[in-house]
């Protein structure tokens, strides 16, 4: 078994927070795992850890960014259920390329080996901008998979996205798993309308959907993965996340994602009701 997921979607549409809980499930089912957070404010493992842990920067600032002098222990530390984490960090903000740091981080790991250590790496990128640097786990990924909101932000980003998989598979092996609906509100009558029309039109599907809830929420602020947590509607919350990584370790279904023109999304998405 041998899984690799590039994790994308609009910026504050809960990426970290359902690698974290990805990747904790993952582990429980027995899996051997790595997630690497690709954001300069690094927060992306702090559900399994606990702390803002040291980044692949921090480490090289402090030996003068020679990279023969860092070991795998100063960048990855150990996190709830056994899984392994990584932060690429970035530069201070308004210097530097954030790309440009992810981009070496995914060099550094190839140096390590640490790509044929693992069951499954989970790769938390920044965003809805697929710059170079930050595309670069794609050239890794067996499976890209984004996570969307139903509403129109979220699945313009989600359409880019597709664009940049169905670019990266001319050359190298990723395809689209399929999309997580985030922050559904079952209370509210809140549904993914939107997004399954979406999936329909660019050749993907929903693979799993998460509830809004405030359990999520405090999940975050404590620095904790849903498994920790206690609550009455703890399984509502926690299942999806089980029965995501049961499927994605499973040979999911995947395909090379045939996204909509920049005009192109905004004009129809106005007639999907």
């Amino acid at each position: 078994m041998s899984l690799t997921l590039a994790v994308y979607g609009k910026g504050g549409i809960g990426k970290s927070t359902t690698s974290a809980n990805l990747s904790a499930a993952f582990a429980l089912q027995g899996a051997k795992v790595l997630q690497i957070g690709c954001d300069p404010k690094h927060d992306s493992t702090f559900p399994l850890t606990g702390t803002l842990q040291n980044t692949v920067i921090d480490v090289l600032t402090e030996v003068d960014f020679h990279i023969e002098d860092v070991e795998i222990d100063d960048v990855v530390k150990h996190g709830y259920a056994g899984v392994d984490t990584l932060e690429s960090g970035g530069p201070p903000a308004g210097s530097g390329c954030g790309g440009y740091v992810v981009g070496e981080t995914v060099k550094l790991l190839n140096e390590f080996g640490l790509y044929n250590k693992y069951d499954v790496i989970v790769f938390d990128v920044l965003g809805d901008v697929v710059c170079g640097g930050f595309s670069a786990p794609l050239n890794y990924a067996d499976f890209g998979v984004i996570i969307a909101c139903n509403d129109f932000d979220s699945i313009f980003a989600a359409n880019r996205l597709c664009l940049a998989i169905k670019q990266k598979s001319v050359r190298y092996k990723v395809k689209l798993a399929g999309i997580i609906a985030n922050r559904v509100d079952y209370e509210f009558g809140g549904g993914t309308n939107l997004l399954e029309e979406f999936a329909s039109t660019v050749g993907t599907e929903i693979i799993g959907k998460v509830p809004y809830h405030d359990l999520i929420r405090r999940s975050r602020l404590a620095g904790k993965t849903l498994f920790e947590m206690e609550g009455p509607d703890k399984a509502l919350c926690v299942d999806p996340f089980t029965e995501m990584a049961d499927y994605l370790l499973n040979q999911p279904r995947s395909e090379v994602p045939s996204p909509l023109g920049d005009r192109e999304i905004f004009n129809v998405i106005g007639g999907w009701k």
